[in-house]
């Protein structure tokens, strides 16, 4: 019998083979990371969408080297770290997700 193997994302956002499992999951177009149990990730997943762009990650730490953010909805008081300018290692291109401002000036007549 062999042992099972997980493909876990790494640091360098290079995948690996893992005996253990993720401990948490990420959404790779968004760059999104949270827990395995969560709701959000749970409804895409069940739309039939998600599934071919997760990842998995061993820790919160390495999800955060790769360049990964906490998801507002499993993970809200690590989102709000992350969104008030976070701990080191969040990249800040990253912060704001929407985007980028617009701004408008006004020349006087």
């Amino acid at each position: 019998m062999t042992a099972r193997t997980y493909t876990l994302l790494g640091p360098l956002r290079q995948p690996y083979q893992s005996a253990t499992p993720g401990a948490l999951g990420g959404y790779r177009p968004g760059r999104v990371y949270g827990r395995l149990d969560c709701p959000a990730a749970l409804r895409a997943i069940a739309r039939g969408g998600y599934v071919r762009n997760r990842v998995f990650f061993a820790d919160e730490q390495t999800a955060v080297a790769a360049g990964y953010r906490p998801c507002a909805v499993c993970l809200p008081d690590e989102h709000a770290q992350w969104k008030a300018g976070g701990p080191p290692g969040h990249d800040q291109r990253l912060r704001s997700s929407a985007k980028p401002s617009v701004e408008k000036t006004i020349s006087p007549s």
